[in-house]
């Protein structure tokens, strides 16, 4: 089955706490802590693989969470770090934040990979907190929780050559003839419900990928028949062959049809107008053939290079090949797009708002703070109070208006201010 579009859920690992621990050991009286670090969580990797043609695997199972880190132990220990959780997708996905609409990747070449969700730091164990006041610290910290987001996948085929034009106008049937492809051919529109590749190899020993994009109708950019769903398939490719019904078979004009395609896809990407196109003059075994490919050649000789091919008889197609890899020598290779770079401006530590008598105080640094203390270890809460009144924030919140017994919300933790 092909399925192009996927959302899924990733979490990176959370890091393993750090290990309170003191070392005791006949003859070492007073041998200070010795309590290692955790480990470091795992990520969650996205990598294209050139061997995957579709993202039905993301159909069954929609969450994917890393390996956490282990604690660190006594005797200065540390945890092992987490494994890499490494997601395989077909080359040409595009990545995209689910929430936020960001792009994150665009994968075109086998073996291009991105991180999606990094893992979280391991917590320090005791020794880390050593200091001349304090040379006895029975506080570490909590593991950081790994990143997590809703991901959408969207895969847009990676082929050189995109066959494109009407339903019923012949592209399955030259696909099959010239590649190893069988996809289902019959004589009725929309035959073909996906998007079916097929590799041409030239006696010269050069080849080229072929895409089979399912039939486009007049409106297809709205949505209309299946266009919206496989109009995307062409952006990938370098060169256009459009099939036409030269004989007209369900009484179409084929000059029309060319023209009524060449807008659809210019108005769902404008990038798709300066395509270079090849016309494959399609059906020439059937009446009314000839006189229709003299009505084309009048319109668009000059314009476009024009083949008079039969897919049924093989007539005329290798022409269209051997032409078409000529093309190919000429046009530059299939790139992805870029992620926009961002804008590397300084951003305030934290900031306070309010949701109804709530507090809301939000940053990366404190969150992470408070998401790493253990709230139930005295000293480890005396360390956060510091960091929060050396950060500014308990300053803040007073010129916020805040009053005693008021809720502050850092994070996903809550607490009742006290002055």
């Amino acid at each position: 089955m092909f399925f192009d579009r996927a959302k899924i859920y990733i979490k990176g690992g959370d890091g393993g706490n750090g290990c309170v621990a003191f070392r005791r050991e006949k003859y070492v009286p007073e041998g200070g802590p010795w309590g290692g670090d955790g480990g470091r969580g795992g990520s969650v990797i996205l990598r294209a693989d050139e061997g995957l043609r579709t993202l039905i695997d993301f159909r069954y199972k929609r969450h994917y969470k890393a390996g956490r880190g282990q604690h660190g132990q006594g005797k200065n220990m540390s945890g092992a770090a987490g494994a890499d959780l490494v997601l395989r997708v077909p080359a040409g996905t595009v990545i995209r934040d689910a929430g936020t609409g960001e792009l994150l990747a665009d994968l075109v070449e086998n073996g291009q990979e991105v991180v999606a969700a990094r893992g979280g730091r391991g917590g320090r164990g005791n020794t880390r907190f050593v200091t001349f006041e304090n040379k006895a610290p029975a506080l570490a910290e909590k593991g950081e929780p790994g990143e997590e987001r809703w991901l959408e996948l969207e895969l847009k085929l990676l082929a050189d050559v995109g066959l494109v034009g009407f339903p019923n106008a012949g592209k399955s049937t030259l696909l099959a003839r010239v590649s190893a492809a069988r996809p289902k051919i019959a004589s009725y529109p929309f035959t073909t419900l996906v998007p079916n590749l097929g590799v041409v190899r030239l006696e010269e020993g050069k080849s080229f990928v072929v895409a089979d994009i399912p039939g486009l109708i007049e409106g297809a950019h709205t949505g209309a028949g299946l266009g919206h769903d496989f109009l995307r398939h062409t952006a990938r490719t370098r060169l256009l062959v459009h099939v036409l019904d030269t004989a007209g078979t369900e009484g179409r004009n084929p000059v029309e049809d060319f023209r009524v395609t060449n807008r659809e896809l210019l108005s769902y990407d404008p990038a798709l107008g300066g395509r270079r196109q090849i016309i494959a003059a399609n059906k020439m075994d059937l009446p009314g053939a000839r006189e229709n490919l003299a009505g084309i050649k009048d319109v668009y000789e000059g314009q476009y290079e024009i083949f008079p091919v039969s897919a049924a008889t093989g007539k005329g197609v290798d022409d269209l090949l051997y032409h078409v890899a000529g093309c190919l020598a000429e046009l530059p290779a299939v790139s992805g797009v870029e992620p926009e770079p961002v804008a590397h401006r300084l951003k305030p530590r934290f900031t306070i708002s309010r949701e109804g008598e709530v507090f809301l105080v939000s940053g990366r640094e404190i969150e992470r703070h408070v998401a790493m203390a253990d709230l139930e270890n005295e000293e480890s809460v005396r360390r956060l109070q510091w960091i929060i009144s050396r950060m500014g924030i308990e300053d803040a919140l007073q010129e916020a208006g805040i009053k005693e017994g008021d809720t502050v919300k850092i994070g996903k933790f809550e607490f009742i201010y006290i002055e």
